[in-house]
């Protein structure tokens, strides 16, 4: 630390030198804290994201066709092209999946394609209308519930 030994003027003159040591000294802890912290930060775990590319769709008539808007910030769904409510929509689907499972010979046939559910949604549609038709599709039984979306403009489809 430095001191300030004599320097004129008396003993009672306020000091006008500043005293940059406990600066330095607490600059150096903090630079030597950020070394240590920033490496634990920045580690992540290492994954390998899937390549984003668009598959066309193959549109079977068992599959289900719904499109969701929202008009007025009512949710809005529509099974093909008639509106259904919420409750509508689950009774509807179970008795589209059973109708199906019956047709290609019972729950425990070999070879069971159990179909899809095809949502089509307004891009200024709010998650919640989305997120209760998943929701309702699901409880109606189906465990593939895809969306159809728009590729943009001079994507080339590709097959994986």
């Amino acid at each position: 630390m430095a001191m300030s030994v004599g320097g004129g003027g008396g003993d009672d003159a306020p000091m006008s030198d500043i005293n940059t040591t406990p600066l330095v000294d607490v600059m150096l802890v903090l630079l030597i804290i950020f070394l240590i912290t920033v490496p634990v930060v920045i580690q992540t775990v290492k994954l390998e994201l899937p390549k984003v590319q668009f598959e066309p769709t193959t549109t079977k008539p068992e599959n289900v066709s719904l499109s969701v808007t929202a008009n007025g910030g009512k949710c809005e769904v529509f099974w093909n092209m008639t509106p259904v409510t919420s409750q509508e929509l689950v009774e509807r689907g179970a008795k589209k999946l059973r109708a199906e499972i019956d047709k290609q010979g019972g729950i425990n046939a070999a070879g069971l394609e159990l179909p899809e559910v095809h949502i089509r949604g307004d891009v200024n549609t709010p998650y919640r209308c989305i997120g209760g038709t998943i929701y309702a599709m699901q409880m109606a039984g189906f465990a593939k519930v895809g969306f159809i979306s728009e590729p943009p403009a001079g994507s080339a489809t590709v097959r994986l």
